[in-house]
């Protein structure tokens, strides 16, 4: 049985990743294919630094991504990718010199990228995060927190019954670009959308409520999950650290001991806002949720050509 390799590349405005996956096909019809991870690459290039601070990508990180992506073709090519989507998120849409980068981009490496927004973002992660959960007919809200922005969810019995993206991230926080202000009208927001329904968690998404989770350690459940008590008990231990003591202790790098903090203090205002308990940590995030369309529009055609025949 062939194996077919498909992979994702996420820029976003922290870090940009690739992420190749394998997919060998069941023995059995009635199985599932099964997937394996081959490689997943984290490079911090931090293009939100420049975004929220000047509105642009500068001249030295706009060469280290074509740099980059180059190498990420390397990459592809070497593991015989079938496809691949590459998705740049808040920074890139909120760059004045985004669109030109991307053509150099294309131009020099032939790697097209396409600007998405926050409401397809979210999209393309919050069915495979609904596996995490027990009850899929539940209530929940679907929380991306990324560097540039963050994407909310509200899905009732699995269906969205509103979503929204605020131009809140932690790069921009930590760029000055997010008042107490902003935060509170994000609140309000999540509140009236949520009057008529009670019971709601979270389902949490990104690098830094996966690091949030491993950190509070609340083991022995069945259920990847942990208390809004407990992160908010988590944030009062980090806030007071300098960047190093985090470093020190909890073993982070630099690019995730900055991070760490306004993650968490983003994820306490909604869990505020919708009365939440518990926050649900997925394993998963947006390149996986990539990977999972490009190989169901493969399997798709696949199955088109066989009722053709």
């Amino acid at each position: 049985m062939e194996t077919k390799n498909y992979a994702a590349i996420d820029i976003g405005s922290n870090a940009v990743r690739l992420l190749i996956k394998g997919v060998v096909p069941s023995a059995a019809e009635e199985d599932k294919d099964k997937m394996i991870k081959n490689i997943l690459l984290r490079v911090p290039l931090r293009l939100g630094f420049d975004v929220f601070s000047n509105g642009e990508i500068s001249p030295a990180k706009e060469e280290n991504l074509v740099k980059l992506m180059k190498s990420y073709k390397h990459l592809m090519n070497i593991y015989n990718v079938v496809s691949y989507r590459a998705c740049a998120t808040s920074a890139m849409r909120d760059a004045r010199n985004g669109k030109d980068i991307i053509k150099k981009i294309k131009k020099k490496t032939g790697i097209e990228i396409e600007i998405i927004d926050g409401k397809e973002e979210a999209k393309m992660t919050y069915n495979s995060h609904l596996d995490t959960v027990n009850d899929r007919n539940g209530s929940y809200m679907y929380v991306d927190v990324g560097g540039g922005s963050t994407e909310v969810n509200l899905l009732i019995n699995g269906k969205i019954e509103y979503t929204k993206s605020f131009n809140i991230g932690t790069v921009r926080t930590l760029m000055g670009g997010v008042s107490k202000d902003d935060l509170q009208k994000m609140k309000q927001e999540i509140t009236e959308q949520l009057k008529n329904h009670s019971s709601v968690n979270i389902i949490g998404s990104g690098g830094n409520i996966i690091k949030l989770y491993k950190l509070i350690g609340e083991k022995g459940k069945k259920q990847k999950r942990f208390s809004v008590e407990s992160l908010r008990e988590m944030l009062d231990t980090l806030r007071p650290m300098s960047l190093e003591e985090r470093m020190e202790k909890f073993g982070m790098k630099a690019d995730r001991a900055d991070v760490i903090v306004p993650a968490a203090e983003i994820f306490l205002n909604v869990a505020e806002a919708i009365n939440a308990k518990y926050i649900y940590v997925p394993m998963i995030g947006l390149s996986d949720g990539i990977i999972d369309r490009l190989y169901a529009a493969d399997r798709d055609k696949e199955n088109k050509k066989e009722e053709g025949k």
